[in-house]
């Protein structure tokens, strides 16, 4: 009988990660200089260690990122009565935007040194309901296709029993960072 409880692997994931955020510079965003003198993923493990600001939005939605490597983005999320849509289910945007973070963070995680992207466009699509109960979702992305103009990458939103509440895929603009003149 298998007796592991990956919710307690997410709540320890989490709370260590939050650990490393309150040591660091906490939200913000990082200065031109320094995002334009790392890979997009240097600069999202710098973030992971603490050592540069996470995101802004993810305090105001109560979510973080919790692991990268190359291709890949996770983020993990916490639903609470801020994010409750009139009848008492978690709000679209939430979702999306949780979803929206995974899958740039995963095109970010494969950008060169001087590369950054946008969203173009984003499909989610939802498949159930996040209530109350639900403690904690991840969302989960993954680079697709990762070339000199255009990126796409996708993402699944699940519960630490593997249930599956939405999935989504998004188109990015890879550019130039703008760098500063001396």
């Amino acid at each position: 009988m298998d007796t592991h409880d990956p919710l307690a692997d997410w709540l320890a994931a989490e709370v260590a990660q939050r650990a490393r955020n309150a040591s660091g510079p906490g939200a913000g965003v990082a200065s031109p200089d320094i995002a334009a003198s790392m890979t997009g993923l240097q600069l999202l493990q710098a973030t992971l260690r603490g050592e540069l600001p996470h995101a802004a939005i993810a305090t105001t939605l109560d979510f973080l990122l919790i692991a990268v490597e190359h291709g890949k983005a996770v983020f993990q999320g916490t639903p609470g009565p801020a994010h409750l849509n009139p009848m008492g289910g978690v709000h679209g945007g939430w979702y999306a935007t949780l979803l929206d973070s995974a899958m740039g963070c995963a095109v970010h995680s494969g950008l060169p040194l001087g590369k950054a992207y946008t969203t173009l466009e984003l499909k989610v699509n939802l498949v159930r309901a996040i209530t109350p109960q639900v403690q904690r979702v991840r969302a989960e992305g993954r680079v697709i296709h990762l070339g000199g103009q255009t990126a796409t990458a996708d993402a699944r939103l699940v519960g630490p029993d593997g249930r599956l509440y939405a999935h989504a895929s998004t188109t990015c603009l890879v550019f130039d960072m703008q760098r500063r003149k001396p």
